[in-house]
């Protein structure tokens, strides 16, 4: 065997191992989540771990669902445990989010990238500062806002901030520099409107772009917790995450609890990351070449 083909094994082999490793620190808590939701409360509480439950119970999953009711739509309707409610307007919140966004995100990327006007540097400057301000800053105006417009403790209220998502914008305007100008000049010497335009030739080499800020978006709105705090009181409009936190006692805390409502919660961010995972590493590989 030649050096070069052993330094090439050795690579590998070196590579595998610190895959595996950085699997394992992944799946992990994955693991710990999904198995500490079957253990009582004295196993999970115990000093000395124990890595697969001995004693098997649903007392976390029968507490998670029936400990809180809510009714299922509006304020007037079937009840049905709380945490279903939450995880409806949860799913909800995250999927309106990312619609609206991608949608608006997508249009305004490509205005800044292909529309000449007076201020569009200035206005890409603005949407670049926005990204390194802090939500804590404009918290106030924000609630103020919120509230004038009649949106306060309403699941909107935790939508609509998330639309105008700077970072949003500039992934779209990166990825509408990379499409050709002479295809948009080609749709319009062909008669095609400017809506026809956007949806017929930029959406489609936009799409990877789009998958990525979707699950960008989803998961942003889903882990919102901060904005959903301020935003959200009642128990019919809390979230996933706000509504185990409520269930929890003032001077204790049940982990089996909030681990059966973390299980619960990360199956829809799963299920939105399968189905977009094409669009996912496609559009963060165009990014990264683009750079």
């Amino acid at each position: 065997m030649s050096k070069d083909n052993g330094s090439s094994v050795a690579y590998k082999i070196f590579s595998f191992v610190v895959l595996i490793i950085l699997a394992f620190l992944f799946i992990f808590p994955l693991y710990w989540i999904l198995t500490g939701m079957f253990k009582p409360p004295a196993v999970i509480n115990s000093p000395t771990p124990q890595w697969w439950p001995h004693e098997w119970t649903m007392r976390n999953i029968t507490e998670l669902f029936s400990r809180r009711t809510a009714p299922l739509f509006g304020e007037i309707a079937l009840r049905v445990p709380g945490a279903l409610r939450w995880l409806i307007n949860t799913v909800f919140m995250a999927i309106m989010a990312m619609i609206l966004t991608c949608i608006t995100a997508a249009m305004a990327g490509y205005a800044l990238a292909k529309k000449r006007f007076i201020g569009r540097a200035f206005l890409f400057s603005l949407i670049v500062a926005a990204m390194a301000l802090p939500k804590q800053v404009i918290l106030v105006p924000l609630v103020r806002e919120i509230s004038a417009l009649g949106l306060y403790d309403n699941i909107w209220a935790v939508i609509l901030p998330t639309v105008g998502w700077p970072f949003g914008v500039f992934l779209m305007k990166q990825f509408s520099e990379g499409i050709p100008g002479e295809m948009i000049e080609a749709a319009r010497i062909d008669g095609a409107s400017e809506f026809r335009t956007f949806t017929s030739v930029v959406v489609p080499m936009i799409k990877p772009g789009i998958g990525a800020l979707a699950i960008f978006t989803f998961i942003n709105s889903w882990n919102d917790y901060f904005l959903q705090l301020i935003m959200l009181t009642s128990n019919s409009n809390l979230t996933i995450s706000l509504g185990i936190a409520t269930m929890q006692a003032e001077n204790s805390t049940d982990f089996g609890l909030i681990m059966a409502g973390a299980a619960l919660a990360a199956v829809p961010i799963i299920i939105v990351f399968l189905l977009f995972q094409k669009y996912f590493t496609k559009g963060i590989t165009m990014g990264a070449v683009k750079g």
